[in-house]
């Protein structure tokens, strides 16, 4: 792995769009209750088979994230709740930059390097959804 510290600047880069989608969305979620506005607001999957999707919770994540209700987005989607903390950190990293024109450290990862990440970013998506089914389908298991 190489880490390089740029020198101090505005320019507008991926880390920017990350910070500002994590914004809207954040404040769309603290703001406008989509899922209730929405009347075909829904998981069809789960409607028709009672399976639950891969992104099972995400909605509930962001709003309950937004209304700073940690432990029921963590019920809702332990992912995604790491994928919210995220985007709310890049929301200050973008202000940041953008304002005080901090650098952000540019960070190249070898090809076996990315192919574990890869790896590890796979199978942490299989346990969550492994969780979210187990939530779902089989909440005896957790008693």
């Amino acid at each position: 792995m190489k880490v390089t510290l740029p020198k101090p600047n505005r320019t507008f880069g991926l880390a920017d769009v990350l910070g500002l989608v994590g914004l809207v969305g954040l404040l769309v979620a603290r703001y406008i209750p989509i899922a209730k506005l929405i009347p075909f607001w829904g998981c069809a999957l789960r409607e028709t088979t009672g399976w639950p999707c891969f992104g099972c919770g995400l909605t509930r994540v962001a709003d309950r994230v937004a209304h700073l209700n940690f432990a029921g987005a963590w019920d809702a989607n332990p992912l995604g709740t790491v994928a919210a903390f995220f985007f709310a950190f890049m929301v200050v990293v973008t202000v940041l930059h953008l304002v005080f024109a901090m650098p952000i450290p540019k960070v190249q990862l070898s090809p076996r390097e990315w192919h574990w990440v890869r790896i590890a970013a796979a199978l942490l998506f299989l346990t969550n959804y492994a969780w979210v089914v187990v939530k779902t389908k089989f909440p005896y298991l957790l008693a």
